[in-house]
């Protein structure tokens, strides 16, 4: 994609969805400094120029739907966030993965990253400042009270529902569990969270997030019609 400007006649916006976020990257040729860090996009705007700029709008819609699921003023106050000094284990090392650990960085979290390829929960935890584990080690991982867990990976995900990244003893150990996988909206990962007791935040809650800020980069800045978007969500989920 990154040959002349005429191959892109006729292409303005686009999503960009799993498992592609990564890879995107270099098929654009300039990048929002956050997408830069993150090394993943989920939109890419066609500029008059013909140049693709890449941006994530996935860490926006994770990161403010966790915020909400803990409790607190959310990501429209970045002064104050209930991440700041919370203990966020991050499951997945892909393009979601690095969306939530810098995200959540930013915030003022710490890092603990979950991957079943070690060295690239190594390689992002460093990124981030965190530390790295081993996928199964989330089974005794409890170094403190109130910790946050983010699955980042496609475990769950339709139709291998009956995946999930963690035992459900475990799970007693967070105080809130977000997933990523919006289908099914309820996965078995949320589900056994909520009947150890833990708040629980869907991906679905990411999807509609993302995609109020993707609707507002491709029509230049118009507020995105948040109600009407969730009406058609709820009946489709």
């Amino acid at each position: 994609m990154a040959g002349r400007s005429e191959e892109y006649i006729g292409f303005h916006t686009t999503s960009c969805s799993l498992p592609f976020k990564v890879d995107a990257v270099q098929c654009c040729h300039e990048h929002d400094p956050v997408a830069k860090s993150i090394g993943a996009i989920s939109t890419i705007i066609r500029r008059p120029d013909g140049k693709l700029v890449g941006y994530n709008n996935d860490y926006i819609g994770a990161i403010s739907a966790i915020e909400d699921g803990i409790g607190g003023p959310g990501s429209k106050n970045a002064a104050v966030t209930p991440l700041a000094g919370r203990l966020l284990v991050v499951v997945g090392a892909g393009g979601a993965g690095k969306a939530i650990a810098y995200g959540a960085k930013e915030k003022g979290a710490r890092i603990v990253v979950a991957n079943r390829t070690y060295e690239k929960a190594v390689s992002l935890a460093a990124a981030v400042g965190g530390h790295a584990l081993r996928l199964a080690e989330l089974e005794t991982f409890r170094p403190e009270e109130g910790m946050i867990l983010a699955n980042a990976t496609s475990l769950g995900m339709y139709p291998n529902v009956d995946g999930t990244p963690i035992p459900k003893q475990a799970l007693s150990f967070y105080d809130v569990v977000f997933d990523a996988v919006y289908a099914p909206k309820v996965t078995r990962l949320l589900r056994e969270a909520e009947e150890c007791g833990v708040k629980v935040v869907s991906g679905v809650e990411m999807f509609l997030r993302q995609a109020l800020g993707q609707f507002e980069r491709f029509t230049n800045g118009i507020e995105a019609p948040e109600s009407l978007m969730r009406e058609v969500l709820a009946k489709h989920t």
